[in-house]
């Protein structure tokens, strides 16, 4: 009776200002909408709030909207469905969701979403193996930031289109442990360019895996403020974007 009501107010009062259907629907997502996650219990990056208005302003040109948040409360089956693909930018520290949000973010990922991480977020979930496995592993330490030699790996990957076979970079390099071997690398770090790398045989930067129904890319570069005003590295992240998102 009251859906009724309102069908006939709209007709009768609001033709070309508002949709009918835009009123009853108007909980539905956009189809292009990621959600980009950035809870800290740990060390905060500064860089934070300029990576959230990078992907937002990558979302005005390539048509996908941006919702940011620190509330892991949204880590449910029902909201977690409106959105394309997830990104974590930089979360950090353990236990940064109960069981019931975990669950939600795995049936998610087995339901066919995509999953992006930038930089720390290997550096949070330390407890969960699950997670450690999906996102292909874990921060282990880094030395101080300087420039090294970034090695493309897969150049028809599109988080490496536009990008130079041999790309310097200044970063905070990451080491890692518990290392996926089942990802796909496509960016590495020559060790040998820097000081302080601990994974002297392969070290890997980038890389993109279909893990148990979803798609999963990382990239361990964006530390510093000046990554998210760098056109390589956005194509970077612009490309693994659109990879999860597909």
């Amino acid at each position: 009776m009251k859906k009724n009501l309102l069908l006939f107010i709209c007709l009768l009062i609001l033709p070309g200002v508002y949709s009918c259907k835009s009123l009853f629907n108007s909980d539905k997502p956009s189809k292009n909408q990621i959600l980009v996650y950035s809870r800290t219990k740990g060390y905060r990056h500064k860089s934070i709030e300029k990576g959230i208005e990078a992907i937002k302003k990558l979302g005005l040109s390539q048509h996908f909207q941006v919702i940011a948040t620190e509330d892991s409360s949204m880590f449910n089956d029902q909201e977690l469905k409106k959105y394309k693909a997830i990104v974590f930018l930089s979360p950090t520290g353990s236990n940064l969701f109960n069981e019931q949000q975990k669950e939600a973010l795995k049936n998610y990922i087995h339901n066919g979403g995509g999953f992006v991480g930038i930089h720390a977020a290997t550096d949070c979930n330390y407890e969960w193996e699950w997670y450690g496995k999906m996102i292909g592993g874990f921060f282990m330490s880094h030395p101080k930031i300087q420039e090294a030699k970034l090695e493309v790996l897969d150049e028809k990957f599109i988080a490496n289109k536009g990008i130079p076979k041999i790309w310097m970079h200044t970063e905070e390099w990451y080491n890692f442990k518990n290392f996926n071997p089942d990802v796909k690398v496509v960016l590495s770090v020559d060790e040998k360019s820097y000081t302080g790398g601990k994974m002297p045989d392969f070290h890997p930067i980038s890389w993109y895996h279909q893990f148990e129904g979803g798609k999963v890319f990382y990239t361990a570069l964006g530390h510093t403020d000046e990554d998210y005003t760098d056109e390589l590295f956005l194509k970077h992240i612009s490309g693994g974007i659109k990879y999860a998102m597909k």
